[in-house]
């Protein structure tokens, strides 16, 4: 019997052909599964296993999901017909069930009888053996022996091969073994739904929320439990730092730093006060606003004490290896046009490598951040495999001095730096991360240390943490972008589905906008009065995050309604993103000494999302703000490297968007909408770097690879791009000079979004037709545009195509 009941449940009590229904519930004759198959053996009888199905009786009325009117048929010791542990089992079981006040011990005697009566009914109980010899009626339970035998005064017992303990046993030990399998398939499957509740089209919107766990904001990383510290052990230590030494280092904090006295490179001169003194101005007015990694009235007080000395000799190397590192990233970000840019901050970073030694085994603080700071200076010469190898040593080297976990007791600004050093080598590692489509280098279960102070760190001292009245104790932005990476590593495991759900979505987008409350009133989308465009950069790590969650539902894996809501999202967050260029310009030109333009206030990040933000906006027919995005462009120029390539594509996506709609497409207006098929090239060509993901990429299956690429496309391959060498090498991942030129600048590019905003009332027609603009609009892109009535030109947009043409 134990056999057959097996082989009928060979894989799950649930018949594989027929789907589970939560209102119906199996009775004693099947075991009975709950919810999540959670629980025990719910209160199954072992007795009807034998050649019977499983019979369903439906719930009450009015009886919530998972409650059943036998939920716990044999809950009494007295009454149970199971073998021994049945009753614990099935008590279990029915406290797991949620049903308040429901346990076998509290049932009645009276619907205990009930369901006896009602199970004998349907199956008859097997009798003593004494019984089955005389063919009379055995009462027999599993704690009495039966009333024939007790009157006879003989052993009441079961020795048939059917009798009613051994074949309970067996079949309690078969039901135990098939729950057990059923729980872990049921583990799995639940799994599989939320990898693919999408693209299954099943709403199991319940677990994908459980499983997408997003940081509050404010709140701290969880925090480990350390062992208890047991009595004084100093003899102990002592010990182990002697007769370890060679085998293993204490932990980073508990460490002695040895003499690094074999690296004494030749020190460099120093660069011209005046020279200095500007470019140390321009890093703490950009990055240092980003990412505070330096306590800044110490390392001034550091940095005069040089120049008052007149060299570096005396001074430890890795020191001097920061200060042309902070040098070099000032350069970058410097208003002064006499400074040549970007080749001094190419002689000062490579002086910073030949002063740090990475074959060192003895690390310290500044280290870590001279390594960041090399990563970043790389990043915005687009020299980005660079940079990214550089985070990495970054990343190594705070790791094995301990920056991650929070130790001490540390004096009050060491112990704030080294979590304002880790925390800026997160952000980076988030930013880089999510930029360039690599794995994260830090996990957030290793960040064991808690946030930085909202302060500055001008008010940070040794004996305390000191704001003065009436001054504002943060004037950086760390915090509210710690807030907005800590979601990044789960928006980078949500990327790796084919679809992002709406829930999700929703999920994300709403952290999002409590992360935008962390920032300064003045940074909102919609506030009212010019931004500083330094605070821009601080920003875009949350508009480019929110519009590259949108931008993933473009890919092939969607359906065509889940890709177009995509578009109208991305082309919401890029018409935001517009509002903060337009007013950080307006701040830039209006004269204010203290604001600087908005140029060299850019860095990389800010280049590639305008870039991404005009992509959108030109297909979606937004003219005015690609309009604003194409001019924001434009005042970078060439102090971005990766500007460059993106004005580049930027003129070529135009191109593109002009030859559509005059073959009748209606991509690059506002009429998109209206094509009931996309145009699957200019879907990739708007996706921008989402084809450099190599799990979420659609345009390079079956294309060639390694060398035959050069061989089949006629490229020419050049040496790879060095630091020295810049972006101007004949190499296949940066521009040459001629195709730094080819696409005709910026100048060219606001002309051709004047091409394409005339083709939007001709839909290929040839003659000419009203513009939306104003005057008249020729289909050909020649000379009908040229010929517009002036006075018809008066009240339009500030940002006027006719004012282009």
């Amino acid at each position: 019997m134990a056999g057959s009941s097996h082989n009928a449940y060979s894989r799950s009590p649930i018949p594989s052909t027929t789907s589970y229904d939560s209102s119906s519930v199996s009775s004693a004759a099947s075991p009975r599964i709950q919810g999540g198959y959670e629980g025990g053996l719910m209160g199954a009888s072992p007795r009807a296993m034998s050649g019977q199905h499983p019979q369903h009786i439906n719930l009450p009325a009015g009886l919530p999901l998972g409650h059943s009117s036998f939920q716990n048929p044999y809950g009494s010791a007295a009454t149970s017909p199971g073998p021994p542990g049945m009753d614990s089992m099935a008590a279990s079981t029915g406290s797991s069930s949620g049903t308040p006040g429901a346990s076998g011990s509290q049932m009645s005697s009276a619907n205990i009888q009930a369901q006896k009566r009602a199970y004998r009914q349907r199956r008859k109980d097997p009798s003593c053996d004494a019984c089955r010899e005389r063919k009379v009626k055995c009462d027999a339970t599993e704690t009495t022996s039966c009333s024939e035998c007790s009157s006879r005064n003989v052993k009441c017992q079961f020795t048939k091969e059917t009798n009613r303990r051994m074949s309970s046993i067996k079949q309690v030990q078969d039901l135990e073994k098939q729950i057990v399998q059923v729980k872990r398939e049921n583990t799995q499957l639940r799994s599989m739904l939320n990898m693919r509740e999408s693209e299954m089209e099943v709403d199991s919107e319940g677990p994908q929320q459980a499983s997408l766990t997003l940081p509050e904001i404010g709140s701290h990383p969880k925090r480990r439990q350390r062992p208890p510290p047991p009595h004084d052990l100093s003899r102990v230590r002592s010990n182990i730092r002697n007769f370890g030494r060679g085998i293993f280092k204490p932990p980073a904090p508990y460490r002695q730093i040895g003499s690094q006295g074999h690296f004494n490179p030749p020190r460099p001169e120093l660069p011209p006060k005046h020279l200095a003194d500007h470019l140390l101005s321009s890093y703490y007015a950009s990055m240092h606003m980003i990412i505070p990694i330096l306590h800044w009235p110490t390392f001034e007080q550091e940095y005069e004490a040089v120049y008052k000395s007149g060299s570096l000799h005396g001074v430890p190397p890795v020191w001097s290896s920061l200060l042309f590192a902070v040098l070099a990233v000032g350069v970058l970000f410097s208003s002064e046009p006499s400074i040549h840019r970007p080749h001094k901050g190419k002689e000062f970073i490579e002086i910073s490598r030949q002063l740090i030694d990475l074959w060192n085994d003895e690390f310290v603080i500044d280290h870590a951040r001279a390594a960041i700071l090399t990563s970043i200076f790389l990043t915005e010469l687009n020299l980005k495999s660079a940079a990214w190898t550089w985070l990495a040593s970054a990343v190594r080297i705070s790791q094995d001095i301990g920056l991650h976990c929070e130790t001490g007791p540390w004096p009050m600004i060491e112990g704030e730096m080294r979590r304002r050093v880790w925390w800026g080598i997160y952000v980076w590692d988030r930013h880089m991360s999510l930029e360039l489509g690599r794995p994260l280098l830090i996990e957030d279960a290793d960040c064991d240390v808690g946030l930085p102070a909202a302060i500055d760190d001008h008010y940070i001292h040794d004996a305390g943490m000191l704001v003065p009245n009436g001054a504002s104790p943060l004037t950086n932005f760390i915090i509210p972008i710690i807030h907005v990476v800590r979601a990044v590593s789960q928006l980078i495991k949500t990327l790796k589905s084919p679809i992002i759900s709406p829930s999700t979505l929703q999920t994300f987008d709403t952290h999002f906008n409590s992360c935008m409350s962390a920032y300064p009133p003045t940074c909102q989308p919609n506030a009212p009065e010019p931004l500083d465009p330094r605070m821009l950069a601080p920003i875009c790590h949350l508009m480019n995050a929110r519009l590259v969650l949108h931008r993933h539902n473009l890919t092939t894996s969607c359906p065509p309604e889940v890709r177009g809501n995509a578009l109208e999202q991305c082309i919401r967050a890029a018409l935001d993103s517009t509002k903060l260029f337009a007013r950080a310009m307006a701040s830039s030109t209006s004269g204010n000494p203290a604001t600087p333009p908005f140029g060299p206030t850019a860095n990389a990040m800010t280049c590639t999302h305008i870039w991404r933000c005009t992509l959108f906006l030109l297909f979606g027919g937004h003219f005015d703000g690609a309009l604003t995005c194409i001019r924001a462009s434009a005042s970078i120029a060439t102090l971005r490297d990766v500007n460059v390539a993106c004005g580049r594509n930027v003129a070529f996506f135009l191109g593109a968007l002009i030859e559509k709609r005059r073959a009748g497409g209606m991509a690059g207006s506002k009429g998109y909408r209206g094509e009931r098929d996309m145009d699957e090239e200019l879907i990739a060509y708007v996706s921008g770097d989402l084809q450099a993901s190599t799990e979420n990429s659609w345009v390079w299956a079956g294309s060639e690879t390694g060398m035959n690429i050069a061989a089949n496309s006629g490229m020419k391959v050049g040496p790879s791009p060095t630091l020295m060498g810049g972006g101007r090498e004949d190499g296949t991942t940066v521009l040459t000079d001629s195709e730094a030129r080819d696409w005709g600048g910026w100048e060219r590019v606001e002309y051709l979004v004047g091409v394409l905003a005339r083709e939007q009332g001709g839909y290929g027609q040839q003659q000419p037709s009203p513009s939306r603009y104003g005057g008249v609009a020729s289909g050909n892109g020649g000379s009908g545009g040229m010929n517009m009535d002036r006075n018809q030109r008066k009240g339009n947009e500030r940002m006027s195509i006719t004012n282009i043409i």
